[in-house]
């Protein structure tokens, strides 16, 4: 419902508004005959005044029209608006007055008195209300917004306040001010507490962020003030000083959290289609590895699908009881249930029974060991989880005839230059094959660029690195990636079951690859700080290039084969249809990489993956570069 009132153009709402409130003015002109009369029949008592109902609604409208209150916009709602409204309010009344006066007619005084006043009452009375509810169902369908504490509940707070109410990302919740005579008041419609009271506030309103609202404080008193509250357990964000901000610049150590958006270098894709919600409304849908990065955000944006459940299976004890208590109380008031199972993926007993236990529509497929140098150096597990973990959940998922499972790939399974990317292009082959031995289930693939704000992923270490006075460290200066953020990656999975024919690969066009060191230089910049010259030794940050790790590639690439690529119903989204290992070449690298894990031997899981898995090479330096063509 949201989405449809929000899809209506300005012209269509203005209309709405004015509807409203022509048909008020109907409506609160006979409350004011009603009222004057003591009944419900008031033109039984002056026959000749029911005149006025017509004429005054037909004029009124005009009135209406032309002192523009159809054009106020909802979400700014303020004084001015009301003024304006009181203006129209008084308009209306005199034009009682004097259309009774020209008719003649024998309506008492008291009349357009009280129909001015109830028209005020009922115009501003119909705005807040609206407002009331569109916030709230805001609020319901955007599960994902973070509560946000403001420290300072001056002109500064109050406007910031005032903005996040319109904010997609963040809601307001609390001020929090020094001011004793504050506390305990209500400021542009949020409570005023003590800071000594903010970590309890923190744990009980379920806070993510402090965002400290006070550009004329001293900039000893804001440093003061991060270095307090960089204990909580909360981000903190501080806004420059009006001097600053003047100046075109920020404080010179702001904990200023870097959105994945302002990274991306290209626009958003919006991936938000009706066969997302159909393909997945009324089923169960499990998603493995619903602890990570991805799994969790899958989790959460399954909430606004409608599923008839959700099984978050997870081996992480802690990540597992994170992602529950993420979604317990959304899910609840959603009345959607919460299934939490411990297990991992390469235990097939555990698996079948999960499935079959909570009867499993749906199977996203997200645990998997990601992280290149770890899995570089430890291989065999690397394997085992990666490959013989998805080749369980595929046995199980065909065994119990459920309707999709989609994997989630990595573009380093293209021609890969590491162990990771290799395990993965592995699964990829696992999941082809299945998919021509199975009758009933889809099995499909997405692959994924590089994820901003997952674990591992620059943003997080950037971040870290900044707020400790660097160094950032980059491995090499030529080095670049395809970067998606974690909603777009999230969306994609979900797309992907939606338009899985059965052994597809889907991408998401992500435009051209960009250079770490860029994205390392631009998070700088946007923290406020200047990137530190190696020459003069001139600035806050300085950038180090530590070297290519093992296995590490100078550029990914998202195909195999670009020719092998097709539309979907989607344009930033296309499927590939790959070249694929036979049954009996699949079952053989099976067996012998079970060979490999149950032996623990390393030099012949490598020779494996060399002899099976299309382009692998060791280095990958020289590798080309390859982008998804744009679409028409």
């Amino acid at each position: 419902m949201l989405l449809s009132l929000e899809n209506f153009s300005r012209r269509q709402k203005r209309l709405i508004f004015l509807t409203s409130d022509t048909f008020l003015v109907l409506v609160c002109l006979y409350a004011a005959f009603a009222l004057r009369y003591g009944s419900f029949s008031p033109m039984s008592y002056a026959p000749a005044a029911w005149i006025l109902l017509p004429v005054i609604t037909t004029l009124g409208a005009v009135i209406i029209n032309s002192l523009r209150l159809p054009k106020i916009k909802l979400a700014t709602f303020e004084h001015r608006a009301i003024q304006q409204i009181g203006l129209a309010a008084v308009c209306l009344a005199a034009l009682t007055m004097c259309v009774s006066y020209v008719f003649n007619l024998p309506a008492p005084r008291s009349v357009p008195i009280m129909f001015g006043a109830l028209f005020f009452v009922g115009a501003v009375g119909m705005r807040v209300s609206a407002l009331f509810l569109l916030s709230h169902m805001c609020d319901l369908s955007n599960g994902t917004r973070v509560s946000v504490a403001i420290y300072g509940a001056g002109s500064g707070g109050i406007q910031m306040a005032a903005a996040l109410r319109q904010s997609s990302e963040a809601r307001p919740i609390l001020f929090v001010d020094d001011n004793p005579t504050l506390h305990g008041l209500m400021i542009a419609g949020l409570p005023v507490y003590s800071p000594t009271m903010l970590e309890t506030l923190i744990a009980r309103q379920s806070i993510q962020r402090v965002l400290v609202a006070m550009p004329s404080t001293a900039p000893e008193r804001r440093k003061e003030l991060a270095r307090e509250l960089s204990a909580l357990p909360v981000d903190v964000q501080i806004l420059p000083s009006y001097i600053d901000m003047m100046a075109g610049g920020g404080l010179p150590d702001p904990s200023r959290l870097v959105s994945p958006d302002e990274l991306l270098g290209r626009d958003k894709v919006a991936l938000d289609t009706p066969e997302i919600e159909s393909s997945y409304a009324g089923r169960t849908v499990m998603v493995t590895g619903a602890g990570g990065s991805i799994g969790s955000e899958l989790c959460r944006q399954l909430l606004k699908c409608q599923p008839a459940r959700i099984v978050l299976f997870e081996q992480g004890e802690f990540a597992l009881y994170e992602i529950d208590r993420d979604l317990r109380k959304r899910a609840a008031d959603m009345n959607i249930p919460i299934v939490t199972r411990l297990g991992s993926v390469t235990n097939p007993a555990r698996v079948a029974s999960v499935i079959a236990d909570e009867d499993v529509d749906i199977i996203l497929h997200a645990a998997a060991y990601k992280h290149v140098p770890l899995v570089e150096d430890n291989e065999l597990e690397g394997a085992r989880n990666n490959v013989l973990g998805t080749q369980v959940v595929a046995d199980c998922a065909r065994a119990a005839g459920i309707e999709r499972m989609i994997l989630i790939s990595t573009d380093k399974a293209v021609r890969p230059t590491n162990i990771m990317g290799a395990t993965k292009r592995m699964a990829e082959l696992v999941i082809q094959d299945m998919q021509t031995r199975s009758d009933t289930t889809k099995f499909a693939m997405v692959r994924f660029g590089n994820v901003l704000g997952s674990s591992g992923s620059v943003l997080p270490l950037f971040q870290k690195q900044i707020a400790a006075g660097g160094p950032i460290t980059v491995t090499h200066p030529d080095v670049t990636r395809f970067f998606m953020t974690i909603p777009e990656s999230a969306r994609l999975v979900l797309l992907a079951g939606a338009y899985a024919t059965g052994g597809d690969v889907f991408v998401l066009d992500m435009g051209q690859p960009q250079k770490i060191v860029d994205i390392a230089r631009k998070m700088v910049e946007l923290s406020g700080r200047t990137v530190k010259d190696p020459m003069t030794g001139i600035g806050d940050i300085a950038i180090e290039i530590t070297g290519l790790r093992p296995g590490e590639k100078l550029y990914e690439e998202l195909l195999i084969d670009n020719d092998s690529l097709v539309g979907t119903p989607h344009p930033k989204i296309l499927r590939a249809e790959e070249s694929m290992l036979s049954q009996l070449e699949v079952a053989g690298m099976l067996k012998e990489l079970q060979a490999c894990v149950t032996a623990g031997d390393r030099p012949r899981l490598r020779t494996l993956i060399f002899n099976r898995v299309d382009g692998y090479h060791k280095g990958g330096q020289g590798n080309i570069q390859h982008s998804i063509p744009a679409q028409s």
